[in-house]
């Protein structure tokens, strides 16, 4: 089997897409940590959008993002008994990451944690926002943001609706941009989350 070098190089995918994370922090123009998290709904269609990666643990491995759990995408999540799927590219670098995997919620100190570090304004929304729910137009927010402020005050708790999901991965593929459309893309499998990666080159 050959060997991975450059960008490619070491054992460990998840351990690669942190530093390729890194890497891209100062060259991207708005949001390096930027995710399409992929989900399906009860009627088998797939689904889509953009969330924000705001930690990845490479011991065992895992990537971390926070949601409202009342929102279509934790609603999808949780029927799926957690399987879901993101991408992240950097036009700056040419490459892209693919995960797919399993997410549990991240609902303990580590979330209180991270909303006590947003903006006021952050947190007080968390608390206002009918997260994927018909809403009559921007009056009937501002009237819900300012019903949440005036409950909870200049230091809100983290609402109970509110939280983290932590997809621990199954499937990575690393692709980085090829001369004439030849890309490199390599898969890594485990068949758990204790294991060993596998990996394979694929084709462009």
């Amino acid at each position: 089997m050959e060997e991975r070098t450059g960008i490619f190089a070491g054992p460990d995918p998840v351990a690669i897409a942190a530093r390729w994370l890194e890497e891209a922090g100062p060259l991207e123009p708005n949001d390096p940590n930027a995710m399409q998290l992929a989900t399906v709904d009860e009627a088998g269609m797939p689904d889509v959008r953009t969330v924000l990666l705001k930690e990845i643990e490479e011991d065992p491995g895992a990537f971390l993002f926070y949601t409202n759990y009342e929102g279509a995408k934790a609603r999808q999540i949780e029927a799926a008994g957690g399987r879901c799927a993101f991408v992240m590219h950097w036009k700056s670098l040419r490459r892209q990451v693919r995960v797919r995997g399993v997410a549990a919620r991240e609902d303990g100190a580590k979330a209180d944690a991270y909303y006590a570090s947003r903006p006021l304004g952050s947190r007080i929304g968390a608390w206002a926002s009918p997260q994927s729910r018909p809403v009559e137009g921007r009056d009937e927010l501002a009237a819900l943001v300012e019903a949440a402020d005036r409950a909870h005050g200049d230091d809100p708790a983290r609402p109970p609706h509110w939280g983290g999901y932590r997809i621990a991965p199954q499937e990575i593929e690393l692709w980085a941009d090829g001369e004439s459309r030849l890309h490199d893309r390599f898969r890594f499998t485990r068949p758990a989350e204790d294991a060993g990666w596998r990996w394979t080159r694929l084709g462009p």
